[in-house]
C-alpha cells in the first residue's frame, strides 16, 4: 500500500486543527487575564501618578522613573537587594555542591541525610522567620545565649544595621541551600558510574581530578539551571524582610520588592510603585540574560 493512500484526508487535518484550537482557546484565555492583561497595565500605569482608590489619573511619562533615579531610598532598597543576592547565590550553590557530594558517598545513611537536607526546602518561610525571629533574639534567643555563655558579647542580629542583611542572607542560605542540594544530588544520581572506572584505568585517582574532569562538566547544565533559580528567588525576597526586620532598622534591610509593597499598598503609589515593578522585572531579566549569555559563551569555547 503506497503512502499517499495512508496520508490524513484534508477534511480529517482540518477537523483536528480546530478540534486542537478549541481545546487550547481557554488556556490563552487564562494566559491573557492573568499574565499579560496585568503585565501591560503595569507597564502603562508606570507611566502615570495613579494613586490607588483614585477616580483620575494623569500621564506623567518618565516622571516616576526619574523619581527613582533621584530617590535615596529606592537607591538603596536596590544596593540591599543586589548584597543579598551575592551573598545568598554563591553560598547555595557552594553548599548545596558540597553537602550533595558528600552524601552521594555515604551508604546506609545516605536516606537519612537526604531527609534531613530536604527538610529546609519543604518548610514555610513565613512561619520559619518567626522561629528565626526566636532562635536570633537579642536578649532570649539561643544562639545570644551560647555566646554570653561562651565570654562573647550578645549580637542584635535583627536590630542592628550592621549584621541584620548579612542575617536575613545567612537565613535565606540556610533554605535555598536544599534546593541546590536537591538538584545537585540529582545530577550526581544521573553520572554512570563507568566513567569513574574508566577515569580510574587512566589513572585519574584523586577525588579532585574526578571532580575536575568528570563530575563538574557533568554537573554545568545543572549548575546553570541552579544559578538561574537561586538567583531569582534571591532577587524575589520579600517575606523575611516583611515579617523580621520590615526594612528596618532604618532601612538597612530594605529590599526593592518591600519597597513596592510599601509604595503601592502601604503609601498607595501605584503609579510609582508601578514604575518599581518595571525596575524590578528589567533587573531579573537582565541578570538571567547575562547568566544565560556567559553560559553559551562558555560552551562554545
Amino acid at each position: 500500500m503506497s503512502t499517499a493512500a495512508l496520508a490524513p484526508l484534508p477534511g480529517w487535518r482540518l477537523a483536528g486543527a480546530i478540534h486542537a484550537s478549541v481545546l487550547v482557546i481557554p488556556a490563552v484565555i487564562l494566559l491573557v487575564l492573568t499574565i499579560l492583561i496585568p503585565c501591560l497595565t503595569v507597564v502603562a500605569l508606570s507611566f502615570t501618578d495613579y494613586q490607588l482608590g483614585s477616580l483620575s489619573l494623569s500621564w506623567v511619562g518618565l516622571e516616576n522613573f526619574l523619581k527613582i533615579v533621584q530617590s535615596h531610598t529606592a537607591r538603596r532598597a536596590l544596593s540591599n537587594t543586589l548584597v543579598f543576592t551575592a551573598i545568598v547565590v554563591p553560598a547555595s550553590v557552594a553548599l548545596g555542591l558540597l553537602l550533595a557530594l558528600l552524601v552521594s558517598a555515604r551508604g546506609r545513611v545516605r536516606r537519612l541525610y537526604e531527609l534531613l537536607l530536604f527538610l529546609p526546602l519543604t518548610a514555610t518561610m513565613t512561619v520559619m522567620a518567626i522561629v528565626w525571629s526566636l532562635v536570633l533574639h537579642g536578649q532570649i534567643g539561643p544562639v545570644n545565649k551560647v555566646l554570653t555563655t561562651l565570654g562573647f558579647s550578645p549580637i542584635s542580629f535583627l536590630s542592628d544595621a550592621g549584621t541584620v542583611l548579612p542575617t536575613l542572607a545567612a537565613i535565606a542560605v540556610w533554605q535555598h541551600t536544599s534546593f541546590c542540594f536537591v538538584v545537585f544530588l540529582a545530577g550526581l544520581t544521573s553520572i554512570p558510574g563507568e566513567l569513574y572506572e574508566a577515569a580510574a584505568l587512566d589513572r585519574v585517582n584523586g577525588a579532585w581530578e574526578r571532580f575536575r574532569r568528570i563530575t563538574w562538566p557533568l554537573l554545568a547544565p545543572m549548575t546553570l539551571v541552579v544559578v538561574l533559580l537561586t538567583t531569582i528567588k534571591a532577587f524575589q525576597v520579600f517575606d523575611l524582610v516583611a515579617v523580621l526586620t520590615q526594612g528596618g532598622p532604618a532601612g538597612a534591610s530594605e529590599v526593592l520588592l518591600y519597597e513596592i509593597y510599601l509604595q503601592a499598598y502601604s503609601y498607595f503609589r501605584i503609579g510609582y510603585g508601578s514604575a518599581l515593578t518595571m525596575l524590578f522585572v528589567l533587573m531579573v531579566g537582565s541578570v538571567t540574560a547575562l547568566q544565560v549569555w556567559f553560559a553559551r559563551r562558555r560552551k562554545t569555547r
